[in-house]
């Protein structure tokens, strides 16, 4: 009788997965293992895709495959991002840009091109109203001022420093370096103060904000603009990408160790977890 008890406490066998199931699971183990060894490269090209396709639309419309750059417009525009002419890049244009006279920006202003253009017939370019700025959402470009990408300046220094941020981090892991952590309080002071002041003070300028300060009005550059959105884009990737480092490093080790069981990779060299520091 106690055999019969003790032979029932013992732990089934774990079933070992041969053939076509077990190159199954070989096969999903390494696509997982291949994205924790290069995660960092995989958020730099997604990010980069994703600023490479708002740019996309301009030259769509340039050689004439409207279809494709609406489609693009489309999915990019609110709430993704505004598309206000005035505030985002254009190609094969006179200029690069074109903001308005309130930023001081020496080059031609976007009132001074808008006046000329038959999408603004009806519109004060001089005011910024409801109207004025649903009409800068919808303009999509002329032959003379270019075609304008479907990301704001702002939006593409962003997603386009994130691209910069991650391929440097890999570069660093390739080469053994360990990224440090980012004190919040210097992520505040880099990444969303700057951004804060040059991007929200805008919006007193804007109906219905602008009657809360009389007399207010600002508009940012493109510079400004890129500078700011670059520090933010920069700011969050170095915020995160040291904690997610080391979210993924044990995965990475234990499929490894996985996977060298299995004869399936070579058995890597012995890693220390060491505990996450701030």
């Amino acid at each position: 009788m106690e055999q019969h008890v003790i032979d029932d406490l013992t732990p089934p066998q774990k079933k070992t997965v041969t053939g076509w199931q077990r190159d199954v699971v070989i096969f999903l183990d390494k696509q997982i293992l291949g994205f924790a060894r290069h995660w960092a490269v995989v958020i730099a090209l997604i990010s980069g895709l994703y600023v490479g396709i708002s740019f996309l639309a301009p030259i769509a419309m340039q050689y004439g495959q409207t279809g494709l750059a609406n489609v693009i417009y489309t999915v990019y525009g609110p709430p993704v991002c505004h598309q206000l002419a005035f505030r985002t890049w254009f190609l094969f244009g006179e200029q690069a840009a074109y903001p308005r006279e309130l930023a001081g920006v020496p080059g031609g202003s976007f009132e001074d091109y808008a006046r000329q253009e038959p999408a603004f017939a009806n519109v004060d370019v001089n005011t910024l109203n409801s109207v004025m700025v649903y009409a800068a959402q919808d303009f999509r470009g002329s032959p003379q001022m270019g075609w304008k990408a479907a990301l704001c300046e702002r939006c593409v220094a962003i997603y386009g420093s994130i691209t910069l941020y991650g391929l440097a981090f890999a570069l660093l892991r390739k080469l053994k370096i360990k990224v440090s952590y980012l004190p919040f309080w210097l992520y505040l002071l880099i990444a969303l103060v700057p951004i804060g002041l040059d991007g929200v003070s805008q919006w007193f300028s804007v109906p219905p904000l602008n009657s809360l300060i009389a007399n207010f009005t600002r508009e940012s550059t493109p510079f400004l603009r890129t500078l700011t959105g670059a520090l933010f884009g920069v700011g969050n990737a170095w915020l995160a990408f040291p904690y997610i480092d080391d979210s993924i490093k044990e995965t990475r080790i234990l499929v490894e160790n996985k996977l060298a069981k299995a004869g399936a990779i070579e058995a890597a060299p012995a890693e220390i977890m060491e505990p996450i520091s701030h």
